[in-house]
């Protein structure tokens, strides 16, 4: 399917850095345009100079992006207006125009306050779309891709598409996550996020185990250390703060009063996790040091940005990344999570 516009969804007030990284990216896809961003509206629109061909579409790859929470190939840049006492046939006339067959429906908004109003409107009115298109053949199950109805307000909708594995998974790429009532803090849910996002399931049931061994840098008061213990791993947890009484009473945990970028194990382990608050570049450059002298094989760590210039804050994070691995062959991802604030995670193992 062609698409003439990008829809990428973010967290509110990160749109200019989810503006600059996708232009970035187009440009080295040799793909004209512009962005145009609303500031807090969670959400950026590319503008094509020209039809973005299938083979452009591909050559984006979604979980390449920091930014973005989600990746929406776009029928027309502009938002189709529906009328108030007639949605569906309308809406159903210019799908029929796109030449397009669909999997799934997600009916969706922006992530603010303002839109989260719309809510009421989506879960009644979604019944209704799923029915008229099955009924149209819109729908169906041999199809691979997933339409995205974005709305603006009751009335105004931005119509796409995702590609199986080039997207989130999850509606308005925001896993549902609980709180475990017996988790030392929130930040637990960072770590389980990241786990779900930068593992499949077949890794999580490989690497996510008893016998499996982990370090967690700045682990007070456990957040991301009870994560690593639900898994069944043993971890040592080092801060100078006081661990969960609690955590401690699992016997899974050893905790070290010593400082966190000195502190080296006496045989490898297989996960390395960071949530320390400090310079992005020096957590960076420790986590792939971990990496690259073989202390660690796996390791997840925030970046905790600047209010200013994030994005090349994280340009800066990637290139100490690989000064410090030099030759060698790695994986890195890192993505702006839902459960971060002002900070990204990362992902990184040796290949």
């Amino acid at each position: 399917m062609n698409a003439h516009a990008l829809l990428v969804y973010c967290r509110a007030g990160f749109e200019k850095e989810a503006a600059a990284e996708l232009q970035a990216r187009m440009g080295e896809l040799g793909v004209a345009g512009y962005v145009k961003t609303r500031p807090d509206s969670a959400y950026i629109l590319f503008q094509a100079m020209s039809v973005l061909t299938e083979a452009q579409q591909q050559a984006l790859h979604f979980h390449d992006l920091v930014f973005a929470r989600q990746l929406v190939f776009l029928f027309e840049s502009d938002a189709w207006t529906l009328p108030a006492d007639n949605r569906i046939t309308p809406l159903l006339d210019k799908l029929r125009l796109c030449h397009a067959r669909f999997r799934e429906l997600r009916l969706e908004t922006a992530d603010t306050n303002e839109a989260k109003e719309l809510s009421g409107f989506l879960r009644k009115f979604t019944p209704a779309v799923e029915s008229a298109l099955q009924k149209s053949g819109l729908q169906q199950r041999k199809a691979e891709a997933t339409l995205h109805l974005f709305f603006l307000d009751s009335t105004t909708v931005h119509a796409g598409f995702s590609l199986p594995g080039n997207a989130s998974p999850w509606l308005l790429g925001i896993p549902r996550l609980r709180f475990p009532a017996n988790a030392p803090s929130r930040s637990t849910l960072k770590l389980e996020e990241a786990f779900l996002y930068f593992l499949d399931a077949d890794e999580r049931r490989e690497l996510l185990r008893e016998g499996a061994t982990g370090v967690d840098l700045g682990a007070a008061p456990g957040g991301w250390t009870w994560q690593l213990v639900k898994h069944g791993l043993a971890v040592t947890a080092i801060d100078n703060g006081p661990m969960d009484t609690a955590l401690m009473q699992t016997g899974q945990v050893e905790h070290l009063k010593v400082d966190g970028f000195h502190y080296r194990p006496t045989r490898p382990v297989s996960w390395l996790v960071c949530d320390m608050v400090e310079q992005p570049q020096r957590i960076a450059s420790l986590c792939a040091g971990w990496i690259a002298d073989g202390a660690a094989q796996h390791a997840i760590f925030n970046l905790k940005l600047p209010m200013k210039k994030r994005y090349e804050e994280v340009r800066l994070c990637r290139d100490a990344i690989a000064q410090r691995l030099g030759s060698r062959a790695y994986r890195l991802q890192i993505r702006q999570l839902f459960h971060d604030r002002e900070e990204v995670t990362a992902y990184l193992k040796l290949i």
